[in-house]
């Protein structure tokens, strides 16, 4: 996924109501905001440490007052290579997603996660099952609930989140999540491997099937969101998509968002009320979550 639509995707997961006249079909990139603009207003505690390593961080972003009823928290897991440190535009997206969701009655959470080549697999996944500890354990000093934690894995985060979710044995006592959506993501490294892959996953790539996030991810009982983009490699859609087709087999169907275009937010995020709105599929997500009666 281009890192612009990915900008625009995390606009429509926390956007407030949009109206339903005309001019919605006229909005164009420059609608959304930066996330300097999307931050404006917004409490951001800054490098809070989850772990040992100097990449085990979490940002939060907060919004009115933290005595209130706790609220949902958001768990944004991003990353555009299983070798690099971030970009700038990693970083971006990051504090937009979370400083949105700070707007619009949830505590944001971003984190930063170990990288290959010093930190091979499982760490991403350990380090998600920690960032989520961490959460269970701190995230009622900012006014949420550690009971509606809903992860969103973007792009490698995807399947460190997948991950996570598919090997329990990394999975950590106080780590459980109510929710998941998985974007544009790998779900298993084959003979198509890149060398960012191979740095993470190591070179015996006879221990790739039991590094994915197949078959274990089939048995996950929170509710799943599933995207991916018409702009994704063919491989990223083919995973996406036997993903789908196992989790229905499993008795398990995620709700599923196909972007089929990238031109303007009305066309990539069904403004137009055309039904494939990963908005949509998102907000059922969370009624799903509130409707559960969780004690």
């Amino acid at each position: 996924m281009k890192k612009s639509l990915a900008l625009l995707l995390l606009a429509a997961f926390f956007a407030p109501g949009i109206p339903s006249d005309g001019a919605k079909a006229g909005l164009v990139d420059d609608a959304i905001p930066s996330a300097e603009d999307a931050c404006a207003g917004v409490s951001l505690s800054r490098g809070l440490r989850y772990g040992e390593s100097d990449q085990n961080l979490v940002d939060v972003a907060t919004i009115g007052n933290k005595d209130s009823t706790p609220r949902p928290v958001l768990l944004f897991v991003a990353g555009e290579s299983f070798t690099n440190e971030g970009t700038s535009s990693d970083w971006a997206m990051r504090d937009q997603a979370m400083c949105l969701a700070a707007k619009n009655g949830m505590v944001g959470v971003a984190m930063a996660y170990r990288r290959a080549p010093q930190f091979p697999w499982p760490a991403g996944a350990k380090d998600v099952a920690a960032a989520t500890s961490w959460i269970h354990q701190n995230i009622d000093l900012f006014g949420g609930d550690r009971r509606q934690i809903i992860a969103v894995g973007y792009s490698v985060g995807a399947f460190h989140l997948a991950s996570f979710l598919a090997h329990r044995e990394l999975q950590e006592a106080d780590s459980g999540i109510a929710g998941v959506v998985l974007v544009s993501g790998l779900y298993r490294a084959g003979s198509q491997a890149g060398d960012a892959e191979r740095s993470y996953f190591g070179a015996d790539t006879g221990k790739y099937e039991d590094r994915s996030a197949f078959p274990g991810i089939l048995d996950v009982e929170a509710p799943i969101v599933l995207a991916w983009s018409a702009a994704d490699p063919p491989r990223m859609i083919a995973q996406a998509e036997t993903l789908r087709e196992r989790l229905c087999d499993a008795g398990h169907c995620p709700r599923v968002a196909e972007l089929t275009d990238h031109g303007t937010p009305a066309s990539v995020f069904d403004l137009l009320g055309a039904g494939k709105s990963l908005a949509k599929r998102t907000k059922q997500l969370i009624d799903q979550i509130e409707m559960r009666g969780l004690p």
